[in-house]
């Protein structure tokens, strides 16, 4: 579940950098760009993505940890 999460985390991060960066007029389905004021745009897609890394590995290392070996 916490791999999913980070995987949406990721893309909706990702995705809404690349519009700010695009300078894109259309906010499109990216969630932060719908929610938070302008100045906020950048720095939650940057902690978005970062955050969704860190689930995704952190999720990835506990698989690897419960596997028998």
């Amino acid at each position: 579940m916490l791999e999913t999460i980070g995987i949406v985390l990721i893309v909706q991060g990702v995705g809404g950098f690349i519009n700010r960066l695009a300078e894109s007029r259309s906010k499109g389905w990216w969630l932060q760009l719908h929610v938070l004021p302008d100045a906020f745009h950048v720095p939650a897609s940057i902690a978005m993505g970062v955050v969704g890394g860190l689930l995704v590995l952190q999720s990835s290392v506990a698989k690897r940890r419960r596997s028998p070996r």
